[in-house]
């Protein structure tokens, strides 16, 4: 399937938000919104007319797809099925996009980014409950043991993101035994639990058009 290869720093200042797609350079003085906090290509500093509520509402979902590194056609279908639960459809929609396998692992600490908890469950590095689990897109549940293969428990980009994740505070949902690298999904997220600034109800209203 086909993945963005370009500049990730270039997409969070298109969406004027830290989107964290460089793991701890997000966190420094690096990041490119910290240094340039304008929309890339030549005319990103000139003000532009006030945009409409569709460009906002726009803008709103792209934001939310880079963040979780999904395309337009799978994530209708994450909005699809939200919409067919009985919840609160904006709510629904995060809490699927936050049990993705790949999420969890970048959130429990055994990821730099989710581009990278992308890479090592596609490359066989995970498991869950004890068997191999190559999907990224993986829905995780209550009680979900993930936890990095015997074989790969060497991997030195892993043991690296366990050792930048060791100061970083896990969600509640989730445990986390980075000395183990493992971790275990304790209960399922609620909107409260996840901390990425999105106003998801525009997400809603762009869809209800």
């Amino acid at each position: 399937m086909a993945r963005y290869s370009g500049p990730v720093c270039r997409l969070c200042r298109r969406e004027g938000a830290k989107l964290f797609l460089k793991g701890s350079r997000c966190l420094s003085d690096k990041c490119a919104i910290e240094r340039r906090n304008y929309p890339p290509g030549q005319h990103g500093r000139r003000r532009g007319r006030r945009p409409s509520d569709y460009q906002v509402q726009l803008r709103e979902k792209q934001k939310v797809k880079r963040i979780y590194g999904i395309f337009e056609r799978q994530f209708r279908k994450y909005f699809k099925e939200a919409a067919q639960r009985r919840g609160i459809t904006g709510e629904d929609l995060l809490i699927g996009l936050e049990r993705r396998l790949d999420n969890v692992v970048y959130r429990i600490g055994l990821a730099l980014s989710r581009a990278h908890a992308r890479q090592i469950v596609r490359h066989g590095h995970i498991q869950v409950n004890g068997g191999r689990i190559d999907i990224p897109s993986y829905q995780t549940s209550q009680g979900d043991l993930i936890a990095v293969a015997p074989g790969s428990k060497n991997n030195v980009e892993i043991k690296m993101a366990a050792e930048n994740a060791a100061a970083v505070q896990t969600p509640n949902w989730l445990q986390a035994d980075l000395d183990a690298l493992q971790g275990s999904v304790v209960q399922l997220p609620t909107r409260v639990d996840i901390d990425i600034e999105i106003q998801e109800q525009l997400i809603v209203e762009l869809y209800s058009k």
